[in-house]
């Protein structure tokens, strides 16, 4: 079995530890290191069976896989760039219970949660995480670090840019593009193009406010 350690101990962290516990079900896979964070208070802890391990710094210097389980997908590009140089691996993972179409592009350090359709030739770039039952249409493009959260639907044809967080439940219609960097409300459902660096609400979404 391989090791893996999973960044963040929070509550996205132990239902990451909870879909690879899922996969070794279907044969041993993987062995849970534990758990790595920033917050200095859960250093020596054990979360749900697994120790937390230390900081982000204490991966500098290991060769293991490694995947994230930061819900925040600025935050997700922050840790990854403290971590640029070293020889972590990212492995993709992907719950037995979701379906990916045989043409569709997984990239290092994907996470596919249970429940999970991802359809033909659509491409997930690293370190995209998906939560629980979404759908990802057909020929979508989701660019790094963006993170789709739970009941989120995508029609065909869309494209996410970097680090879009897609909140719980909204839906985008066919053909739709979003800049990088913007926030889309839960339940929103947006029916035409988002600029970047912005947040967006409602049916149909519109831009709220802009980061500064």
């Amino acid at each position: 079995m391989r090791e893996i350690v999973i960044i963040g101990a929070g509550g996205l962290g132990r239902e990451v530890a909870w879909l690879i516990e899922d996969i070794n079900k279907n044969g041993a896979a993987w062995t849970i290191l534990g758990f790595v964070d920033d917050d200095a208070s859960t250093h020596g802890r054990v979360i749900n069976g697994y120790p937390v391990l230390g900081g982000i710094d204490w991966l500098r210097d290991k060769q293991l896989n490694v995947t994230l389980a930061i819900g925040n997908p600025l935050a997700r590009k922050t840790v990854l760039a403290k971590l640029e140089g070293s020889h972590n691996t990212y492995p993709v993972l992907v719950h037995p219970t979701s379906v990916v179409a045989p043409s569709a592009m997984l990239c290092e350090g994907v996470v596919i949660c249970a429940g999970c359709i991802v359809s033909v030739d659509a491409t997930l770039h690293s370190h995209v995480f998906v939560n629980l039952s979404c759908t990802i249409g057909h020929d979508d493009v989701i660019e790094k670090c963006c993170v789709i959260n739970p009941g989120v639907n995508l029609s065909g044809h869309v494209r996410l840019e970097a680090c879009v967080n897609v909140g719980t439940g909204a839906a985008i219609i066919q053909g739709i593009a979003v800049g990088a960097r913007t926030t889309i409300g839960a339940g929103a459902v947006v029916v035409r193009d988002l600029p970047p660096d912005c947040t967006a609400v409602g049916a149909p979404a519109r831009p709220i406010k802009f980061r500064s």
